[in-house]
C-alpha cells in the first residue's frame, strides 16, 4: 500500500503507521501482542489515571504491564492536573520503560469529563499548554495527545487545541473525528484530521471509523495524514492490520479465528491466571463470532462460558 511507511514520532521510530488504539476495558497486553503479531506499528496501554497512580492504585500500575514483543510501547494516561501528570510519565518512562507517552485529551464518558479530564480539557487550551509542556519537559520520552474533534457540536477547535500542543512540546497528535457529545455515533469528520494536518508540523495520526485497508487508504488519501489508527475495527478482527499493510482485505477463515483466539486466551492465562482469562475474554470471543454462521447463538454462548473447555466448544462449531 503506497501509504505505508517508516513512522518517526519524536525519537522513536515505528516499524508502520498503522497503529492501535488505547482502547479502555480491552487493549491488554494479550490484545495488543496479537495485534502486534498482525503487524501493528505500535500498541498503547489502556488509560491510565495520574490520580489514581498519585495514590498508590495498583490497579494503575497493573495496565502498563507489557512484554518485550510489543515495544515501542506507549502508556497514555489521563488527568488534569499538570504535576500529577508529569510525575505519571515520568514514573511510567522510567519504571515500565515506556517508549511513549499519550495524554488522554478525547475520552468522552461522563464519570471522566465530570472530572474535567478527557475530551473535557479541549475547553482549556491554557490547561492543555500546562499539561502537555509539564509532562514533555519531564517524561525523557516523545510525548503524544490524542484528542477528538471539539467538545461540542458544532465547535471545532482540534485545529486550534493541536497548534497548542505543538507548542508545548507535544512530538505528535491523534485525532479522531467526533465531537465529544457525539461518543460513537454517527460518522467521524474527515476534514478535520485534514485541517488539523494543515495547522502543524508535527505527524498527525488519524483516527474514527477505520475498519479495513479501503477505509485506512480514503483517509490516508484525503487527509494527508502521517499515520492511522485502528480502534472499533480491530475488535475480533487483528487481521485488519495485515489487511492494511498488504493492501488486501483478509475475511479469515475458521482455522484463522480458532488460533488467533486461543493465541489470545493462552496470553491472557499467562498473564491473569485461567479465572480471570475467561471472564476477560468473554467480550474478544463474542467480536470473532461476528459475520459467522448462527452468530448471535454463538455470541451468547461467549457469554455465558465459564471455562476454556467452553470456549473450545464455541470455536470447534465455527465452519
Amino acid at each position: 500500500m503506497k501509504y505505508i511507511r517508516e513512522l518517526n514520532i519524536g525519537s522513536v521510530k515505528l516499524k508502520n503507521n498503522v497503529l492501535l488504539a488505547p482502547l479502555a476495558g480491552v487493549a491488554d497486553s494479550a490484545f495488543r501482542t496479537v495485534c502486534m503479531e498482525m503487524g501493528a506499528g505500535l500498541c498503547c496501554s489502556e488509560m491510565i489515571s495520574a490520580k489514581g497512580l498519585h495514590y498508590g492504585s495498583e490497579g494503575s500500575r497493573r495496565l502498563a504491564y507489557h512484554t518485550e514483543s510489543e515495544n515501542p510501547f506507549a502508556v497514555q494516561i489521563f488527568g488534569r492536573d499538570p504535576e500529577l501528570m508529569a510525575d505519571a510519565a515520568e514514573y511510567f518512562a522510567g519504571e515500565y520503560s515506556a517508549a511513549i507517552i499519550d495524554i488522554n485529551m478525547g475520552c468522552p464518558v461522563p464519570k471522566v469529563c465530570g472530572n474535567r479530564e478527557g475530551s473535557f480539557l479541549m475547553t482549556e487550551p491554557s490547561v492543555v499548554y500546562d499539561i502537555v509542556k509539564a509532562v514533555s519537559s519531564r517524561a525523557g520520552v516523545p510525548v503524544t495527545v490524542k484528542m477528538r474533534r471539539g467538545y461540542k457540536k458544532d465547535c471545532e477547535n482540534a485545529p486550534e487545541i493541536a497548534k497548542v500542543c505543538e507548542q508545548a512540546g507535544a512530538a505528535a497528535v491523534t485525532v479522531h473525528g467526533r465531537f465529544r457529545d457525539q461518543m460513537y455515533s454517527g460518522r467521524s469528520d474527515i476534514g478535520v484530521i485534514k485541517r488539523v494536518k494543515e495547522a502543524v508540523s508535527i505527524p498527525v495520526i488519524a483516527s474514527g471509523d477505520i475498519c479495513s485497508g479501503e477505509d485506512a487508504d480514503m483517509v490516508f488519501s484525503a487527509t494527508g495524514c502521517d499515520g492511522v489508527m485502528i480502534g472499533r475495527g480491530a475488535l475480533g478482527n487483528p487481521w485488519i492490520f495485515k489487511s492494511i499493510l498488504e493492501g488486501e482485505e483478509i475475511s479469515p477463515t475458521p482455522d484463522m479465528i480458532r488460533q488467533t483466539a486461543m493465541r489470545q486466551l493462552d496470553l491472557e492465562i499467562k498473564e491473569k491466571g485461567e479465572a480471570c482469562a475467561v471472564r476477560e475474554m468473554k467480550r474478544h470471543f463474542a467480536w470473532y463470532m461476528k459475520g459467522r454462521k448462527n452468530a448471535a447463538a454463538l455470541r451468547n454462548m461467549a457469554f455465558t462460558a465459564e471455562s476454556i473447555g467452553e470456549f473450545m466448544d464455541i470455536l470447534n462449531t465455527l465452519d
